[in-house]
């Protein structure tokens, strides 16, 4: 596997019940895993579509169906996916009025996902959507700044780790604990990079020769 050629963003799917309670935990999972892949533009829309979709099973299949979330890319598009059991019960866009109470959930999908479509199979139904990433490739990045990308794992980070008491709340400790979550992010890495064959000690050495690169410039480009 060439390491370098982008960002792997490998399938996964997550078998449910599907419950109203469960929505929420859904949407947590897939707006971590989003954050991950870099697709922070898409994920306010894929959270919303995986609410209507699962909400649409609830409704018309029945609370408690056995159902599983499926995510993907399809090429430089976002794939969501809800598999059933229920082959009967297809999903109808509806020209739902102002006052209707129901019929708008796949009205919202379409409306949000750039194409959408049910597969039937032998032994259930797939409900799906795909949005639109704006990557250039497959693997490849949305462009946000390298920055924000890692605040945003380190928040990650951070939401599993014990919470600092108030009085240990000072910008030291903060720092401090910035830096430790840090840490466990580069060897998470390190450990991700071996599990799929990469030369993790060839990749530190090349990030720490980036790094001094970046630096030497930036003093450079100040004085």
């Amino acid at each position: 596997m060439d390491c370098t050629a982008g960002l792997l963003r490998k399938p996964w799917e997550l078998p449910f019940v599907a419950e109203p309670e469960e929505v929420s935990g859904l949407r947590r999972t897939l707006r971590l895993h989003l954050e991950l892949w870099g697709l922070h533009e898409v994920t306010d829309a894929a959270q919303l579509c995986v609410s209507e979709l699962v909400s649409n099973v609830i409704t018309h299949v029945g609370p408690g169906t056995p159902t599983t979330l499926a995510v993907s890319m399809s090429g430089t598009y976002l794939r969501i996916e809800i598999h059933d059991p229920d082959a009967r019960a297809l999903p109808t866009l509806l020209a739902a009025g102002s006052e209707a109470e129901g019929g708008r959930g796949v009205a919202i999908v379409a409306a949000l996902a750039d194409r959408w479509g049910v597969q039937l199979c032998s032994d259930r139904k797939v409900t799906w959507c795909e949005l639109k990433t704006g990557l250039g490739s497959m693997t490849g990045s949305c462009g946000r700044a390298r920055g924000t990308q890692v605040e945003a794992m380190l928040r990650m980070y951070g939401n599993g780790m014990n919470k600092p008491s108030h009085a240990a709340s000072t910008r030291i400790l903060s720092m401090a604990i910035a830096e430790e979550t840090a840490i466990n992010v580069i060897a998470d890495l390190l450990h991700w990079l071996r599990a799929h064959g990469c030369d993790a000690d060839s990749a530190l050495d090349r990030a720490q020769t980036h790094y001094e690169a970046e630096v030497a410039e930036s003093v450079d480009l100040s004085t």
